[in-house]
């Protein structure tokens, strides 16, 4: 079929009589044809500032051969040269009607790069690849004493190749892993992560195909993956973040409505520096029926440096290779005080090498060390990027005078309330949902399962660098069923800030957190972990070790708290076998209060 785009010019009166405004509509009609070079034709003669795309019902193809390639800083992923369908920048408003339309996409593509847009809403679309960037395998037999295993790898739409004893993969238009990478055990029925199951970075000594479809890998573990089992891997730690499905950046207004990611090159949905986002009816996961195990190889739902209102709602997030959601801030560290306004600061993780961390008008905090607490304010007055890892900033007022080298600044202006609701998130590597926002955070009437913690509170002062401090959180009337089953411990809820050796250790960091009315179906015991919060409220939870599958850490209390403060124990339910109900040491036992309800 010839494929037909109409290009519509609608020209109307503002209703205050002052303007008059134009809005362009591009219309795209099923095709078998590749869709690249169609859209970047017709985005190339699009003068207006506000945007309609439609797309006719069908299935669509994308491929990278003439994708418009811009060199994108993408965080939390790596930066460099991406081959990019939709970039849609400078808009007052866009708009993509998808009509229930499916987006095929093939080999390194980035799909959509929303970026400085006033308003944004994208409905009623499907995004996947036809070749997935995982590889998946069945574990046939293993051989721990000479440290091998023998694996039958899937076929159909995973291709792969052993080339000079290893193994290469996805094989797609030259492109390969250097090496296997991170590497999980799943459950071959259930597709979820196996139980006890530990991430492994797997390189390989040597690979030989042993014919039948069969190859056997020598490596010698320490954990090795169960008989039976499906393990997948996502290539080398350099490369196997290429771009997320939706990047959003410096834009605000932005609704996903009826929204599916079947698979990604990283994260499903990633937003930086965006005021204001709605993620309706939407979701990671995978298409049924689809011989896959993966869906999206990062987070399903990412926020950096976010502000406004951010709303997730009868959602489903599944199958994908790191978190749910995670919601944070970043903390950069002082390199170098300049001059009395003026300071270098320079980022702490190289997935944040050239992030948008201030821009004029923003209020910044500063922190310093020993403390982890947000001292003074300033409000930016100039930035000055030096290149991707330094930038300098001028400040208002005068710098703190007690500011030195590897001090912290947070951003204070953009940090967004968050709220979850309605939402599934299940099968899946790592946390259903990461909190670090200090605005009102409200988290209910979801179903959560995770081999890590269901929800995880964890500021970092190095590593990571993502900040930080939650002072008004609310976790109710949720389910939490099948929690914290990997080999590495965790909890249904997981308070654990991660500060670098010039921090003080024992300082309170999380605020105000309250857990009330949710139900846990569990087959262990840690519940509750809570280290360094002041303000814990545990109220009116019904929790059942009903699930029969192996305690993994047999002699942890339900409830564990270690320098904490203010923490309420009251009216909680337990229905099973536990050996002890509470651990507080002397600090988090001064000010604890426990009804006794749990036994």
């Amino acid at each position: 079929m010839k494929t037909k785009i109409i290009t519509i010019v609608i020209t109307a009166l503002a209703l205050s009589a002052v303007n008059a405004y134009a809005k362009q509509t591009l219309i795209f009609e099923h095709t078998t044809e590749d869709m690249t070079p169609i859209v970047r034709a017709a985005l190339e003669k699009v003068v207006d500032k506000d945007l309609k795309i439609v797309f006719k019902k069908g299935t669509y193809k994308f491929l990278p051969d003439y994708a418009l390639s811009k060199y994108r800083a993408i965080t939390n992923h790596g930066n460099g040269m991406k081959k990019i369908a939709f970039a849609l920048e400078n808009f007052n408003s866009v708009e993509i009607e998808g009509n229930n339309a499916e987006f095929i996409f093939h080999g390194q593509m980035a799909p959509f790069q929303l970026y400085n847009n006033n308003k944004v809403n994208v409905s009623n679309l499907t995004i996947d690849w036809d070749i997935p960037f995982t590889f998946v395998s069945e574990i046939i037999a293993i051989n721990k004493e000479k440290g091998y295993r023998d694996v039958k790898p899937w076929t159909g739409s995973h291709t792969w190749k052993v080339e000079k004893n290893q193994i290469r993969f996805p094989d797609v238009d030259g492109f390969n892993y250097e090496y296997l990478g991170s590497t999980l055990a799943w459950e071959k029925e259930k597709k979820r992560v196996v139980h006890g199951g530990f991430d492994l970075k797997s390189t390989p000594k040597k690979v030989d195909d042993l014919g039948n479809g069969v190859l056997r890998i020598y490596e010698k573990l320490k954990h090795y993956p169960p008989i039976g089992s499906l393990t997948s891997s996502k290539g080398d730690r350099e490369t196997h973040r290429y771009a997320p499905a939706f990047q959003t950046k410096n834009s605000k207004n932005v609704v996903f409505n009826n929204v599916i990611v079947h698979h990604a090159l990283g994260m499903g949905f990633l937003f930086e520096r965006t005021d204001n986002i709605k993620i309706l009816n939407s979701g990671v996961y995978l298409r049924n029926g689809a011989q896959r195990l993966i869906s999206s190889t990062a987070d399903a739902t990412h926020f950096a440096n976010c502000k406004g209102d951010i709303l997730i709602e009868n959602s489903r997030f599944e199958n994908m290779l790191d978190d749910g959601t995670n919601v944070h801030g970043t903390y950069t560290l002082v390199d170098k005080v300049i001059n009395e306004h003026t300071v270098r600061i320079k980022f702490g993780h190289f997935e944040q090498l050239g992030f948008e961390f201030a821009g004029v008008g923003d209020e910044m905090w500063f922190i310093h060390q020993p403390s982890v607490k947000r001292a003074t304010t300033n409000i930016v007055k100039s930035v000055k990027v030096i290149n991707e890892l330094y930038t300098e900033i001028t400040f208002e007022q005068p710098l703190p005078k007690q500011l030195v080298e590897n001090d912290l600044l947070e951003n204070k202006t953009w940090n967004p309330t968050f709220t979850m609701r309605g939402t599934s998130i299940s099968n899946h590597r790592a946390r259903n949902i990461v909190l670090k926002t200090p605005l009102k955070t409200v988290i209910e009437n979801n179903h959560f399962s995770s081999m890590m913690s269901a929800i995880l509170f964890r500021g970092e002062t190095y590593y990571w660098f993502e900040s930080g401090v939650v002072e008004d959180v609310l976790i109710r009337n949720n389910t939490f069923d099948y929690v914290a089953y990997a080999g590495a411990e965790h909890a249904v809820m997981y308070i654990t800030p991660r500060l670098g050796k010039n921090f003080n250790q024992d300082e309170l960091y999380d605020q105000n957190i309250r857990f009330e009315n949710n139900t846990i179906n569990s087959f262990g015991h840690r519940i509750i972990w809570a280290d360094r919060v002041d303000g814990l409220e545990i109220r009116n939870n019904i929790i059942k070790k009903n699930i029969n599958k192996p305690v993994l850490h047999p002699n942890r209390p339900l409830f564990e708290f270690v320098n904490s403060r203010n923490v309420v124990l009251e009216n909680n339910q337990y229905i099973g076998e536990h050996q002890q109900v509470i651990k507080a040491d002397k600090k988090s036992e001064t000010t604890l209060k426990n009804d006794g309800s749990i036994k």
